[in-house]
């Protein structure tokens, strides 16, 4: 990335992130900054990846009408299934911030890429969120051959809050006998609503993604303390994490969040699961959404290219 990209990005990020107070800022003020991220996010994406076919569908869930965004590679039948669940601390991100995200999962691939744009917290907190992508999957494993697709080859991806809820779905799909799911993909996943983990104060500040943010997004998807301790939130404190999917798990060296993906890890692989984990150094939380900024973040595209070729 040029040196002028990488002044922008810094430009930018002392114009909003640093101004912001989260004892008083409200959750449309923070999408409003959000809006001025995602315009920087495609300085540091580049064009629209081309596709051979996107559709903009709403499906029914047992909240109602759930927006989502079908990529297709080619018209090709029974191809691999990426159920995708965008990042924004359950507050904020839309199908349109990681557009491009899922292009580039579905041409690097050959994969059907699903995005799921479920209903943000706080005017719609936990479970919302979790129900909205679950019954999103499970439409995805029943009508998916409907558009070229292999139930039998699904997978569910997110970053961020996004690794959240493809875990969760993950777990939901176990314990509810249904849908199955092949394998997961958690890029700098959130997976307990504690905040405790060490990196949480060690890359709290000035990496991007702060520990009082996090507070601020936890604040606004709960509505009690008690909620941080249900496995459907944290994943990490479920007491039984066995017959998971494969998975992989991508954490970021300087994230705040760099913790929560590896103890999960390491969870999981306690309970007898298969897991790839690799940190990224030198990067932060969103490397996924800014594959300009280094050549380490696209490294991480290519991991997830190489892994999915052989496992799903």
């Amino acid at each position: 990335m040029s040196i002028s990209l990488k002044f922008r990005l810094l430009l930018w990020y002392h114009k909003t992130f640093h101004k912001l107070d989260f004892s008083s800022i409200t959750p449309q003020q923070f999408r409003s900054f959000s809006d001025d991220y995602t315009d920087t996010g495609n300085i540091l994406d580049g064009p629209t990846i081309p596709v051979h076919e996107v559709e903009n569908r709403i499906i029914q869930g047992r909240e109602g009408g759930i927006p989502i965004r079908i990529f297709k590679p080619n018209s090709s039948q029974d191809l691999p299934v990426i159920v995708f669940f965008h990042g924004g601390g359950f507050v904020i991100g839309t199908l349109d911030t990681h557009d491009n995200v899922c292009r580039r999962l579905c041409r690097d691939n050959q994969a059907i890429v699903v995005s799921v744009d479920y209903r943000l917290a706080p005017e719609h907190k936990y479970p919302t969120p979790t129900n909205d992508c679950y019954d999103a999957t499970v439409w995805v494993s029943n009508n998916c051959h409907s558009f070229g697709g292999d139930a039998n080859r699904l997978a569910v991806m997110g970053d961020s809050a996004g690794g959240n809820l493809a875990t969760v779905v993950a777990l939901k799909a176990r314990d509810l006998n249904g849908p199955k799911i092949a394998f997961q993909v958690l890029v700098y996943p959130s997976t307990d609503a504690r905040l405790l983990h060490p990196s949480i104060t060690r890359n709290g500040k000035g990496y991007l993604l702060t520990e009082e943010m996090l507070n601020w997004f936890v604040r606004q998807y709960t509505s009690s303390d008690e909620q941080k301790y249900d496995p459907y939130m944290s994943p990490y404190l479920a007491e039984d994490l066995s017959n998971m999917p494969p998975t992989l798990i991508q954490v970021a060296e300087y994230d705040p969040l760099r913790d929560d993906g590896t103890t999960y890890a390491q969870r999981l692989r306690d309970a007898g699961n298969k897991v790839f984990l690799t940190e990224y150094k030198g990067l932060f939380h969103t490397f996924l959404t800014m594959p300009k900024f280094s050549k380490r973040c696209m490294a991480a595209y290519h991991e997830i290219r190489e892994v999915l070729g052989r496992e799903l």
